[in-house]
């Protein structure tokens, strides 16, 4: 069968950089740190006392008090962003089959902060189990996909796609093929992360996952520089509206771009460690590649994992010089992680809208905080370091992996009609 086209019609973000999609878009390129001590809570016992929060957050601003009680931060950033995407794609809800129109969103954790607070509440009381009767539903990771279609009546594909750090990029792939293979016409995709209190730093602080640089938070999340020592914690929702492309030339949508591929694969290696020679991470661009029938000499950017981790940038380095070759040496490639943290399950979605920018706009997101060259790197690599750079970007290549292995990439291209 002859797979249809999708392109993206509609973007939408609350981020450590700002809490609409321009906002965040403009201080991606300007190479603005999200990161800055955690006002959340009291982290002053915390090996690590900073993240990248979203600034000056209210949930007043976006809900009515009884319904903000009824659902986690994370679902709250899924329907801002997700609205925002839906507004911003001009979607005439009233007009569209809604039983053509989907949601599948990511979220590698879920409600974290419900089950905080209400497992804390029993221990700390007399031990009557006085559990909340929104404790479920506000804490599990598929309430957010489930929410959304609520808002708008949609009726098509449902769900959530959970593997770690790669969720929202698999939730891409999987709407773009639901699309392109007929079963919908639009889906709203994307997700979100709220992970930054007691249990989500102390968990990954227990791994040793998190930078610990307190004297200096602005600068904690050092992709590829020899100094990186650990990730930086982000929180946040992007959201992307996912069209078939005839669907959006008869209603006469803006198009930002078209997406053409998505890969996945599986290290099959360690519970939390990369492959040491990027085996998955290879697999997964080539996979990506070859879904979107495309050779690897016209991507020209990477939007990288790039955590700020010893071992997870050296071995993505290693597989795109692998999958590339020479090639690599004329890519740009830059960790906007750098940036916002590293927003969990909700990375892939805003990592995407970064590469697909770059391709619309013709500019590449810096990989800022690089201070010292790390000999691990091949030289001639192109980091995009401290800087954006303006250069064509006719394809760009966003990666993800997660703990356990999970890899996923997801490819855009330049629109053409």
């Amino acid at each position: 069968m002859e797979l249809k086209r999708v392109v993206v019609t509609g973007l939408g973000a609350i981020t450590p950089l700002g809490k609409t999609f321009p906002e965040t878009w403009k201080n991606l390129k300007a190479g603005v740190s999200g990161c800055a001590p955690i006002t959340r809570f009291d982290a002053s016992k915390f090996k690590t006392q900073f993240a990248c929060e979203v600034k000056d957050y209210n949930v007043a601003d976006y809900f009515d008090r009884k319904e903000g009680r009824k659902i986690d931060p994370y679902t709250q950033f899924a329907l801002i962003a997700s609205k925002e995407a839906v507004e911003d794609s001009k979607l005439d809800i009233e007009a569209v089959n809604k039983d053509r129109v989907g949601v599948i969103w990511g979220s590698g954790i879920g409600g974290i902060k419900t089950f905080q607070d209400e497992v804390t509440n029993f221990v700390s009381g007399d031990g009557t189990p006085r559990f909340n009767p929104f404790f479920i539903p506000k804490m599990i990771a598929d309430i957010a996909s489930g929410l959304i279609s609520m808002e708008y009546g949609f009726r098509g594909p449902n769900f959530t796609t959970v593997a770690a750090c790669a969720s929202s990029t698999n939730a891409l792939i999987d709407a773009f093929n639901y699309i392109r293979l007929g079963k919908a016409d639009v889906f709203v995709s994307g997700g979100s992360e709220a992970s930054i209190y007691e249990a989500g730093m102390g968990g990954f602080n227990g791994m040793h996952a998190l930078s610990t640089r307190n004297d200096d938070p602005s600068t904690a999340s050092r992709p590829f520089d020899k100094e990186r020592d650990g990730f930086v914690m982000g929180e946040g929702g992007a959201a992307l509206i996912l069209e078939e492309y005839e669907h959006a030339i008869a209603r006469g949508a803006k198009i930002y771009g078209e997406i053409v591929g998505g890969g996945m694969s599986a290290d099959a290696h360690h519970m939390t460690a990369p492959h040491p020679e990027g085996l998955g991470a290879t697999n997964v661009m080539k996979n990506a590649l070859e879904d979107a029938g495309m050779s690897a000499d016209e991507v020209d950017y990477i939007n990288v994992h790039g955590t700020s981790t010893p071992l997870g940038d050296v071995a993505e380095s290693q597989a795109i010089l692998r999958v590339f070759g020479d090639h690599a040496y004329n890519l740009n490639i830059s960790s906007t992680k750098s940036m916002t943290g590293h927003l969990l399950g909700a990375a892939g979605a805003l990592e995407s809208i970064a590469a697909l920018m770059a391709v619309k706009e013709n500019i590449v997101p810096p990989t800022i905080n690089h201070f010292n060259d790390d000999e691990s790197f091949d030289p001639k690599l192109n980091f995009t370091f401290n800087k954006a750079q303006k250069r064509e970007v006719r394809a760009a290549l966003s990666n993800t992996f997660g703990f356990g292995g999970h890899n996923a990439s997801v490819l855009f291209k330049k629109y053409e009609a």
